[in-house]
């Protein structure tokens, strides 16, 4: 036997002793280091790279150097000529052999289980771990001796330098190993799915596959391509729903249907179009194709669900709210006609229940609730809020019908978060006098480049967060009482205040020039933003009530709307339960964030299958509570809840005289006698 060398892999720290002349990924298999590889060791992906420590590690007892292994060889020449030289002191570990005692690094990129670092440090990081992998193989050519076909050819390869078995090939793809194997070195690539299942093949050595995480909210469809080799985001892109002509809510399109035999399969159609359109547009922002995205994983609302899978969802209008489909699906992207390599397949996370969807799975993934003590409150705010609250010991869900006036819809000035829409407020105190910040522009409406702006940007109208914020502004002012009325005892003061009927507005914006209108608040505006708080805030309420907990630890805003609002307006208005401020924050698009995870890491599909099996369902509909949780929910803040937390970072509204007291009402008849 000849001499043998001993060899250390860090960060795993696994050993052992190997003959002289052994490749380094050789020995790492044996000791089941995690190391990637497609070609199968023949110096074509360069995904298996690693670097020789140098120096003394008494700990190993080694005296490590590069010396220890065999020089640069013509195939790692080759590699960094073909793609780019190796940097950093790094060596194709395929193509690198042992000749002495080494200590060698694995660096994360190597991995084939890395982790993908999110840019949350709060957040769990992602185990890559994709359910489609790579193989490239050799196949051997046919002979008039055995008689075996291409297909088995290949099948035999796979088996040889892979240990895979029992794999299936769809006759589909039949014609591409034809092609794949017609010319060259009869080299190729295959694509398998489960470890079962193979769903593509490619001459030569294919290395750029791509996946893509989907949302699909009721008013934007929101998605990220993603490379399944790296876990990394190369592309963003959203969408305006296409449905919103048929309804600007869930349930307006479900009425719809209800009214229009063939609405369910418009709508399934435009939406399919429109995931389409968006899949193009992401693989044209890294100029490759759709044909190289493999995976989809997708998330969506129980209508959407149900909708994108041409499903009708008209059983979710009215109780039992009965989902026709709640577990997940993994099904061949052609099956719904979604364009990506033919196939691709599609993964779908579970709903929940009727009005909890496989987006709200999403964010339990990826806020990961289930992994904490702390009591944790999570609301996904949309037409339809989704709220979590739970924490290691046990989940409970529920969804909130808040209509769409966060989203500016039902509000007299709303408009929906583009360009010159008001998106942030600050009222003074004293003076009444307001100023506003639009989209579009980085300066406030009381700096002097203001009227520059608003000369190319016209203000428009007022987006969700700048009524969320406006609304707050002028209840903590006073302009509004802790019932949600208007103070017209103000008018004096205050000359923003208009008589509209029986009741007032405030005029947050004059507008400038003819291009404007006067951007108004209105009564009415202020009852639609109660309405819509205290629907959120009675489902958090009756989850509270079921989990025995007076306050919560922290909170999480999650979805589009809640990645823009002011954590402290949305306090203020009584939105969310009172918290530590610095407790509060935004998670973003989660649900898409656990499309990617689900993506990105197949252990994932796994943990929410079964986690929407541990959850508690709550139906906000039929709880004796809800209603009464609901009209004192009304008041700002709240009409019997205490804040400490929140009026101990910000000063509370001056006391004022009730708007309602007799005092109030004879000078309501008295102005209006005059008038």
């Amino acid at each position: 036997m000849g001499e043998n060398v001993k060899v250390v892999f860090m960060p795993a720290g696994r050993r052992g002793n190997f003959p002289k002349g052994t490749a380094l990924l050789t020995a790492a298999r044996s000791l089941g280091v995690d190391i990637d590889s497609v070609c199968g060791g023949r110096g074509l992906c360069g995904r298996c790279q690693v670097r020789c420590m140098t120096g003394s590690f008494a700990k190993h007892k080694i005296e490590s150097s590069e010396a220890h292994l065999t020089p640069f060889s013509a195939t790692e020449v080759a590699f960094g000529e073909r793609k780019q030289p190796l940097i950093d002191g790094r060596r194709l570990s395929c193509h690198t052999q042992l000749l002495g005692d080494v200590v060698i690094d694995v660096p994360p990129s190597s991995q084939m289980h890395r982790q993908v670092i999110r840019k949350d440090a709060e957040l769990r990081d992602i185990h890559l771990n994709t359910v489609t992998r790579l193989y490239y193989v050799q196949v051997d050519e046919p002979t008039l001796d055995d008689g075996h076909s291409e297909n088995q050819l290949l099948l035999e390869a796979l088996k040889r330098e892979w240990q895979l078995t029992d794999l299936s090939l769809r006759p589909s793809l039949l014609s591409s190993v034809q092609q794949a194997l017609s010319g060259g070195d009869r080299g190729v690539t295959v694509a398998v799915h489960q470890g079962q299942n193979i769903i593509g093949v490619w001459a030569g050595l294919f290395d750029r596959p791509r996946g893509i995480a989907i949302d699909v909210g009721s008013t934007t469809v929101a998605a990220h391509l993603c490379d399944l080799t790296t876990g990394e985001v190369l592309a963003t892109a959203g969408v305006m729903n296409p449905q919103i002509p048929f309804g600007e809510d869930l349930m307006s399109r479900v009425s719809y249907i209800m009214m229009h035999p063939d609405g369910a399969e418009k709508m399934t159609q435009v939406i399919r179009e429109s995931i389409n359109d968006l899949f193009v547009d992401l693989c044209g922002q890294v100029e490759g194709d759709v044909s190289q995205v493999l995976e989809v994983t997708l998330v969506a609302n129980p209508i959407m669900h149900h909708l994108v899978l041409g499903i009708n969802p008209i059983n979710l209008g009215g109780a039992p709210f009965a989902l026709t489909l709640r577990d997940s699906l993994d099904i061949r992207a052609q099956d719904i006609n979604l364009m990506i390599h033919p196939e691709g397949r599609v993964y779908v996370l579970p709903c929940i229940a009727g009005h909890v969807g496989a987006d709200a799975a999403g964010v339990i993934l990826a806020e990961g609730p289930h992994h904490s003590d702390a009591m944790t409150l999570i609301v996904d705010v949309g037409t339809n809020a989704e709220i979590v609250l739970g924490n290691k010991n046990r989940l409970l869900v529920c969804s909130s019908p808040t209509g769409p006036a966060f989203e500016g819809a039902q509000i007299s000035c709303g408009q929906r978060a583009t360009v010159g829409a008001i998106e942030r407020v600050v009222i003074d105190r004293d003076s009444f006098e307001p100023k506003i910040k639009i989209i579009g522009a980085d300066c406030w409406s009381d700096e002097a480049e203001f009227a520059e702006v608003i000369a190319k940007t016209p203000v428009t109208g007022i987006c969700g967060s700048g009524i969320i914020e406006v609304v707050a502004e002028m209840f903590l002012a006073g302009l509004v009482s802790p019932d949600g009325v208007v103070d017209g005892g103000l008018v004096d003061r205050v000359p923003r205040l208009r008589k509209e009927g029986r009741t007032w507005s405030y005029v947050l914006y004059f507008a400038a020039n003819d291009s404007e209108s006067d951007i108004v608040i209105t009564q009415t505006d202020i009852r639609q933003i109660q309405l819509a708080k205290a629907a959120l805030y009675a489902g958090v309420k009756l989850l509270m009530d079921k989990m025995g907990v007076a306050t919560v630890d922290r909170i999480r805003l999650a979805g589009a709307f809640g990645s823009h609002i002011s954590v402290t307006h949305a306090m203020v208005l009584g939105l969310i339960p009172d918290c530590l401020v610095t407790n509060v924050s935004s998670a973003g698009n989660a649900a898409a964030m656990g499309a990617r995870i689900a993506l990105l890491n197949q252990d994932a599909r796994v943990e929410i299958e079964h986690l929407v099996q541990w959850a508690e369902r709550i139906e906000t509909a039929v709880e004796p509570r809800f209603q009464e949780h609901f009209i004192e929910a009304m008041a700002f803040p709240h009409k019997t809840d205490p804040f400490p937390e929140l009026f101990t970072a910000i000063a509370p509204p001056a006391a004022k005289t009730p708007v309602s007291s007799a005092s109030t009402r004879r000078r309501r008849r008295t102005t209006a006698a005059a008038n």
